[in-house]
């Protein structure tokens, strides 16, 4: 994904990533060439390859997150390009929460953005792997390494307070309206630096390493055939969010915390004998027990621990401030309940990344740790061991909005 301040080139950057590795097809690139019609300088806007909302184009900023896929020999790469505007923060936590890497963006002249502090920040909590430092714009500060190495220091002092590891640090210059050192090396104007391109970057990045995490099976819809013939047939449909099940696994249905054994795995009309997370399956067990959507199935040897009284990070999206006691909806995969703000423990600075405690509200943006009353028992995972059940939203209960975005905490 693409994250940083708003204007700093994140859409420019993936346009020009896709044009020079070839993989623009004709007619879009026909269309980018019409598009173009009427810049100074005879360029291609190659920032139209990722904004197509006509809003977007209008206004010259990402406002939805653009998803583009292409492939080079090495690998095969989505990008989430998300939007930099402080006001659609959201969009951006959408695209985090499904990327191994992100890519921030940093203009050389203007250093480190609170934006980009919040992206970073926003993206340690959610997990991602790898950050990327892309200093674009070197073009418009004159190749400049000290201005380079200045900014490349704010970012390892910022990313040192989140708690990031060397290791998952990662800093090269470019100049994306050029392509400099996006998938061509840019060694006339910064023979100074001697690393891979972006490019070459992202084809090394070490990702999808296998976790061995516990069986999490979230139930979806129930199968109740209306036939003579199947009366008695029932199917749990839903998603394995990690791990993974096979015909003769004992699991434990929760909240009843009734146990069973799988008999059949289905995908539409193919027999599994196992499925492995993310699939979308169909199981039947040797019992019939009351299951319905929302109910948690897990590996009988490695439950879940129960609570209602949830403990999290938590991304405020709403442009009405959060207090102690709003009413809210919480839901945890396909279970929804309700819930209460008990208590915000604290709020974190985004400039210093540091605690702040005795909040009274989270205003829009706002980061924090918060304690939540749930009317009822929920079986979630910490989110930094198994993401996939340690995530949840919160949602206005009058209007049906999405407000946040948290993360069980242990």
């Amino acid at each position: 994904m693409t994250a940083g301040s708003v204007d700093d080139g994140k859409s420019t950057l993936m346009g020009r990533l896709l044009y020079d590795s070839n993989n623009v097809p004709l007619d879009i690139l026909a269309s980018i060439e019409r598009g173009s019609v009427g810049r100074t300088d005879g360029s291609l806007d190659l920032s139209l390859l990722t904004d197509g909302l006509r809003a977007e184009r209008e206004q010259g900023i990402t406002i939805d997150v653009a998803y583009k896929y292409f492939h080079t020999p090495t690998r095969k790469f989505i990008i989430a390009d998300t939007p930099g505007h402080v006001q659609y923060t959201r969009n951006m936590v959408t695209g985090a929460s499904n990327s191994e890497a992100v890519l921030l963006l940093v203009d050389a002249r203007n250093g480190i953005m609170e934006q980009t502090r919040r992206h970073s920040l926003l993206c340690q909590l959610l997990g991602l792997r790898h950050f990327v430092l892309c200093v674009n714009k070197m073009d418009l500060v004159d190749y400049s390494a000290s201005r380079y190495e200045a900014i490349c220091a704010d970012f390892r002092a910022m990313a040192a307070r989140m708690g990031l590891a060397d290791e998952q640090l990662y800093t090269l210059p470019a100049a994306a309206r050029t392509g400099q050192n996006v998938v061509h090396p840019a060694q006339a104007d910064m023979p100074w630096y001697t690393g891979p391109t972006l490019l070459g970057l992202l084809e090394a990045l070490p990702v999808g390493q296998p976790r061995d995490l516990p069986m999490r099976f979230q139930v979806q819809g129930v199968i109740r055939p209306q036939s003579a013939e199947l009366h008695d047939y029932r199917g749990y449909m839903g998603k394995v969010l990690s791990g993974s099940l096979r015909v003769g696994d004992t699991i434990t249905a929760l909240p009843s915390y009734m146990p069973a054994t799988i008999t059949h795995i289905s995908l539409g009309d193919k027999q599994l004998e196992r499925a492995i997370a993310p699939a979308s399956v169909t199981l039947e067990l040797d019992t019939q027990i009351d299951i319905s959507r929302g109910d948690l199935l897990a590996a009988s040897e490695a439950l879940p621990e129960e609570t209602s009284l949830l403990e999290a990070n938590l991304c405020w999206m709403d442009p009405r401030p959060l207090k102690p006691g709003t009413a809210l909806i919480l839901q945890h995969n396909s279970q929804r309940l309700p819930c209460k703000l008990q208590q915000i423990v604290h709020k974190v600075d985004i400039e210093t990344q540091t605690e702040v405690p005795d909040v009274p509200q989270l205003q829009l943006n706002d980061i924090a740790r918060v304690r939540l009353a749930l009317g009822g028992p929920v079986f979630a995972d910490a989110y930094t061991t198994n993401p996939a059940n340690g995530a949840f939203i919160l949602i206005e209960p009058t209007r049906n909005d999405t407000v946040a975005g948290g993360m069980v905490l242990a």
